[in-house]
């Protein structure tokens, strides 16, 4: 029987695990709240069933944790977009804020409305990029808004086309054939036009509903568990995860992988944590992909040809290659797309963007702005006899999102995610989740992701 408590499927009785001795416990120096949660879990470890294997006992110790003791990783309100805004709105306010994405909230829903009618979805930097690219797009081939005068045909005369394809499965893709890099070799003026164009300064984030990246709001209850949270941000693919109170009106938290992996860390030195984080990385299987299955782009090739990679192969991250395609000079991830959006102007003098000029641009940007950001650092490598833990405190530290595997060569031969670490802490148990996802997972019908 399912132990998931979203507001869909009805709410569920708490579960133990209150009033653990850690929570009646001295310390000499304070804990963190994400140790405190460590030290909950080594409790339960201690008293679990013998007989449970290893990675039962983990299953059973985060299934007897509920949400709520998540604690919160920004103290401040969590910052809602109404459906409003503009798209050049919705960009300033993720920049401002120094967030990558953010609930949409649904303008023309009643004060007094359940979080269920209150929030349409969560949208992206990278998905408003790519829905302006594709609207260009359409409009030169007459499908949308393409009439004399129009917004999009204004814009398009202006930028011209930049070619995307449908492919059989229905996917909105850039040509992938021997033309597809001229295609995306567009100007260092183009994103600096789109950017000022009245397209982009009028039409609204709720207009672009169900298109990419666009994630649906799929909360979870303070209730539900550890395991369930941790489920959804691996096996299930949800980047973050909105909590909201039963029967509530307003989001409380938004969990993400990031602050998972920070918890994490923050157990190092526990025998739970130890017992599972000593293991190699070739030991729990990772990295998953094999070398010939490592998607990657060459130094010369356009950023945009990146963007594209990410989005059609399903990644949220890739390795920039010299040109000799055995060693990244660097890494771009589907959260960069924000400089096409927002520092527009740093690319003015490329007349095409490729990787190389765009990891040059920004880096040369960020030391401007005085930014810190892991494009500023060197592509971060660990090799397989690495345990989970040294990758863990890696990922952490740096604050990034993916680590490269390299053989004794230092040649690229795979890569792991924050994603992958937390699908090797949990599994999900048979029938878990009942036919939950049957009604929720299936993305809106003018879902273009």
């Amino acid at each position: 029987m399912t132990r998931l408590a979203f507001a869909e499927k009805g709410s569920s009785e708490k579960r133990g695990g209150e009033g653990t001795g850690s929570e009646l416990e001295e310390m000499e120096s304070p804990r963190s709240p994400e140790a405190e949660i460590g030290h909950r879990v080594e409790d339960l470890w201690e008293v679990a069933e013998p007989q449970l294997s290893p990675s039962e006992k983990l299953n059973s110790c985060f299934e007897d944790i509920p949400v709520a003791s998540f604690p919160r990783t920004h103290p401040s309100q969590v910052i809602e977009i109404p459906s409003d805004a503009s798209l050049a709105e919705t960009v300033e306010i993720l920049s401002k804020n120094k967030i990558l994405s953010a609930p949409i909230r649904n303008v023309e829903a009643p004060e007094d409305a359940s979080w269920m009618d209150k929030y349409i979805g969560i949208v992206e930097f990278a998905g408003i990029a790519m829905w302006l690219l594709s609207q260009s797009d359409a409009a030169v081939n007459g499908t949308v808004g393409s009439g004399p005068g129009s917004p999009v045909s204004s814009l398009v005369s202006r930028l011209g086309s930049f070619t995307f394809r449908r492919t059989s499965s229905g996917r909105l893709e850039t040509a992938t054939d021997s033309e597809s890099d001229e295609a995306a070799s567009v100007g260092g003026s183009f994103f600096e036009t789109l950017t000022s164009s009245e397209f982009y300064k009028n039409t609204k984030v709720g207009d672009i509903s169900g298109s990419f990246r666009w994630a649906p709001f799929l909360a979870l209850q303070t209730s539900d568990t550890f395991l369930t949270m941790l489920l959804l941000l691996s096996k299930y693919r949800m980047k973050s995860l909105p909590v909201v109170e039963v029967g509530g009106d307003k989001i409380e938290n938004i969990i993400t992988q990031s602050s998972v992996v920070h918890m994490l860390a923050e157990c190092v030195g526990l025998s739970w944590f130890e017992n599972w984080g000593t293991k190699k990385l070739s030991e729990l299987g990772l990295p998953v992909m094999k070398p010939s299955k490592l998607v990657k782009v060459s130094e010369d090739q356009p950023v945009l040809k990146a963007f594209q990679l990410m989005r059609e192969k399903g990644v949220g991250g890739l390795p920039v290659m010299d040109t000799s395609g055995a060693n990244a000079i660097g890494n771009i991830s589907i959260r960069d797309v924000q400089y096409l959006l927002t520092a527009p102007k740093i690319y003015k003098e490329h007349r095409s963007i490729t990787t190389k000029d765009f990891l040059s641009a920004v880096r040369h940007h960020l030391q401007e702005q005085r930014e810190a950001s892991p494009l500023l650092h060197d592509v971060i490598t660990c090799k397989k006899d690495d345990t989970i833990k040294d990758i863990i405190l890696k990922l952490d530290s740096e604050k990034i999102h993916r680590i490269y595997v390299v053989d004794d060569k230092g040649n690229t031969e795979g890569v792991i995610t924050l994603r992958d670490i937390i699908s090797k802490l949990v599994h999900e148990p048979r029938h878990y989740f009942g036919d939950f996802f049957d009604g929720v997972v299936p993305l809106p019908a003018n879902s273009t992701v």
